[in-house]
Order: structure tokens, then C-alpha cells, then sequence
């Protein structure tokens, strides 16, 4: 059967699933093209497989899903007996270390927001990237989540958020505290009063949607400018996508600090963050010098005998 035909069969049959699977889609369809559109599946060679595995450079996370990726279409291929087995490799490089999100302390957060404010824009203003950075840290929300927002989506009145097609092709509800809700109606008040209601809520000058690329731009020289750069990664680090690692963060410690049931709680977390499962929740829960300090101080009220909660 035909490579190409029998990888959009695949990619049908995993959104048919409810999936989104768009990375695997895009990498599989890749590999189809890498090896050509008359290539039967049984005509795939074990070079052609390392080929497109090994890229062009060294080998990182991008190396490990295309092989997963391959790997799943292996199996589907496999099971409808297409082909006995493709050429994949039998070997696996070692993994490169897992990447380590940057936390951002409260005293950096401030300065964040003060740089925010002052920021001079064309393509994003400074009201428009203040705003998104308090949604983000304040909702944990992904970049692509809070610019896809319509007007419709952010209920004020309500306090809550409409999420429509998330990472995992869901839709859900985030409630936010009023004093978020606040700066989202000051917001929403600059612009048009008559605005449609699907139009987006974050917007440039022009009334355009924001753009992930201009927008991450714009929060290079914020970072910039307040001061905030980590030394341990590349130059466009601290990323956006950092602040929904700290929204986790410090949500955890200060379920710490109240002395609330964390293990009872961390669901509730999961769900908030729009995960399909704890584990998903676990990569945004780096152990930080406060976060450790506070688990410390429960383990130790703990191992005395003077509360049961984990």
C-alpha cells in the first residue's frame, strides 16, 4: 500500500479518537514526503528511517518525536497488516536531559509588570502585554489559549473563562479572582464599546488578533528591560510559557503555607490547568527553594505527629 495513503488513513483514525495529533500528523506526513509519494510502505529502508530520525543537527526532544511518531504508525501498520515491521532503529541514543522551566520569584514579577506598563510598541501595546501577563500568571493559561480569546469568551461579570480547542481538542471553564477580573475589564473598556462579540479580546492597534511570534517578541524586551534573563539557556529565555509554570508553582507553595490537603488538591490543579491527566500536571511542578522549604516544614509537622496531610 502507499506510504503516503496509509499515514492519513493513521492520522484519521487518531483524530477519529478525539485527539488533535497535529505534531505526530505534520512529522508523519514529513516522513512521507522524506521518503517519497510512489513509496510503497513495504519499500521503506532502515537508512531512509535514520535519515529523517538524525535531521541535521544534534540530537534533542525533536529526534524522540519523530521516533514516537513513527513508532505509533509502526503499530497501526503493523495491526492491519500492511507491513511486518518497519526499519526502525533498535538502539536508542540517551535522551537529552529534560528542559527546566524558569520560575519567576513574586520581586521579579513585579518588575515584569512595571517594564509591562512602560513598554513602547508598535505591534503590541503596553496595555495589551501588561494585560496578558497577569492572565497568564494569574490563570495559567497557554499563550495560544488567551490569544485565541474572543470577547465572548471572557465573562467579567461571572469571573470566568470560555477555553474553546485546547492542546487536547477540549473546551473549558476557568474562573479567575476579581482582582484579575478588574484589570480584564479595564481592558476590554478601551476598545470599541459596540465591539462584536467574536472579535478577538486581545488585539494590536489595528484591531488584528495578536500573533504568538510578535507577541514573544515583545516579551523579549520586556524581560529585557526589566532585567529578568537566565543564564542556563538559550537568548530567548525566560519564555511566556514559563508564567503557567509559575502560576503551578506557587500555587502549590501556597497551598503549603494555608496547610491544605496538596495531594487532595492537585487534581482540582490538573483540571484547572486543562491537563488530561496528573502526570501532564507533574512536568509544571518544579521543586523550588521555597516550594522544598514548605514540603520540608509538612514532612516534618508530619513525621511528628501533628497533621496527616501530604
Amino acid at each position: 500500500m502507499n506510504l503516503q495513503q496509509l499515514i492519513e488513513r493513521y492520522i484519521t483514525y487518531r483524530q477519529s479518537l478525539g485527539e488533535l495529533f497535529r505534531i505526530s500528523a505534520y512529522l508523519l506526513r514529513v516522513f512521507g514526503r522524506f521518503v517519497g509519494s510512489r513509496a510503497e510502505v513495504g519499500d521503506v529502508r532502515p537508512e531512509q528511517v535514520s535519515a529523517f530520525l538524525a535531521g541535521r543537527g544534534p540530537i534533542t526532544r525533536y529526534w524522540f518525536a519523530k521516533y514516537d511518531a513513527l513508532r505509533g504508525f509502526n503499530r497501526y501498520a503493523v495491526s492491519r497488516g500492511c507491513v511486518a515491521t518497519l526499519p526502525l532503529p533498535t538502539l536508542l541514543p540517551q535522551r537529552p536531559p529534560p528542559f527546566v522551566p524558569y520560575i519567576y520569584s513574586h520581586e521579579e514579577l513585579r518588575r515584569l509588570l512595571a517594564a509591562a506598563a512602560a513598554y513602547q510598541g508598535c505591534v503590541v501595546e503596553a496595555p495589551t502585554i501588561r494585560a496578558l501577563v497577569l492572565l497568564l500568571y494569574g490563570a495559567g493559561l497557554r499563550l495560544c489559549e488567551a490569544i485565541n480569546l474572543d470577547r465572548a469568551d471572557v465573562d467579567a461579570d461571572h469571573a470566568v473563562l470560555t477555553i474553546r480547542h485546547t492542546k487536547f481538542g477540549k473546551t473549558r471553564l476557568v474562573p479567575f479572582g476579581s482582582q484579575l477580573g478588574d484589570v480584564l475589564a479595564q481592558y476590554a473598556a478601551r476598545g470599541p464599546k459596540r465591539t462584536a462579540l467574536k472579535a478577538p479580546f486581545f488585539t494590536t492597534p489595528t484591531g488584528a488578533r495578536l500573533k504568538q511570534r510578535g507577541v514573544q517578541w515583545c516579551f523579549r524586551r520586556v524581560c529585557d528591560r526589566a532585567g529578568i534573563r537566565r543564564s542556563d539557556a538559550g537568548r530567548f529565555q525566560p519564555r511566556l510559557h514559563d508564567l503557567r509554570h509559575t502560576f503551578a508553582v506557587h500555587r502549590l507553595t501556597s497551598w503549603y503555607q494555608q496547610g491544605a490537603n496538596v495531594q487532595l488538591l492537585l487534581p482540582q490543579l490538573s483540571t484547572y490547568l486543562g491537563h488530561t491527566c496528573l502526570f501532564c500536571t507533574q512536568v509544571y511542578l518544579s521543586m523550588t527553594p521555597e516550594l522544598l522549604q514548605e514540603a520540608g516544614k509538612r514532612f516534618e509537622r508530619y513525621a511528628r505527629g501533628e497533621g496527616s496531610h501530604a
